[in-house]
């Protein structure tokens, strides 16, 4: 497919002001042959107004000279910036080989008995499936119910393990966030018990009335 900007408007007027072929405006245009054909005959594109690739800033006139010289030859467009922006940033849908696709249910299974925390969205954008499939398989109401058994996407070779690591680790930690924002998830360690020693205290001394002397203890020598 061309990138540049209204490739029929462009072919009406590389029809009407050039000498090229058909095949030469189609595969500049991203068009069949034939389309080209119908907008010569007046069959297609009746109504639309031809536009100069050229002052345009799509083709430059050395390319258009070269090709209506040689009929076998394809110009190339200078890539417009404008086409650039106008490209869809978003990633093409995930696609899994027709091979593979029933072993989507194993993996989703496995998500839902290891890792709960990971999210139906997430579960569905990783493996190519749908929310309805997911919560089919968690409800175990999806028509192959008893032939599903938990198994690594990684071992059914549906996702690598860098991509499966990363999408847990990301689950893992907004679940932590969130448990620690609702006041919950923080275990407080369990301050052991010590058995307090009771604190010494020396007795009092019974001092008799008077100090005993050596005469009273070893009486006295005749």
């Amino acid at each position: 497919m061309s990138d540049i900007l209204m490739p029929k408007a462009t072919a009406v007027w590389l029809v009407d002001n050039t000498s090229l072929s058909f095949e030469q405006i189609a595969d500049f245009c991203g068009l069949h042959p034939l389309e080209v054909r119908g907008i010569a005959d007046g069959d297609v594109a009746r109504d639309i107004r031809g536009v100069d690739p050229v002052t345009g800033g799509q083709l430059t006139r050395e390319e258009l000279d070269k090709a209506q010289a040689d009929e076998n030859y394809r110009m190339k467009a200078i890539v417009s910036r404008h086409a650039e922006l106008l490209k869809s940033a978003k990633p093409a849908p995930k696609y899994t080989p027709v091979s593979r696709r029933q072993d989507r249910p194993d993996a989703i299974a496995w998500f839902v008995r290891n890792h709960p925390e990971v999210t139906d969205a997430q579960i569905a954008k990783l493996l190519g499936t749908t929310k309805s499939t997911i919560e089919s398989v968690r409800n175990r109401t999806h028509w192959n119910s008893a032939n599903i058994k938990p198994v690594d996407p990684v071992t059914l070779g549906l996702v690598g393990q860098l991509a499966l690591d990363e999408i847990v680790k990301k689950a893992a930690d907004k679940k932590a966030k969130d448990d620690l924002k609702n006041g919950g998830g923080t275990i407080l360690p369990v301050a052991e018990e010590v058995e307090e020693e009771p604190e010494f205290v020396p007795e009092a001394r019974q001092r008799p009335g008077a100090e005993p002397t050596a005469e009273s203890v070893f009486g006295t020598k005749e």
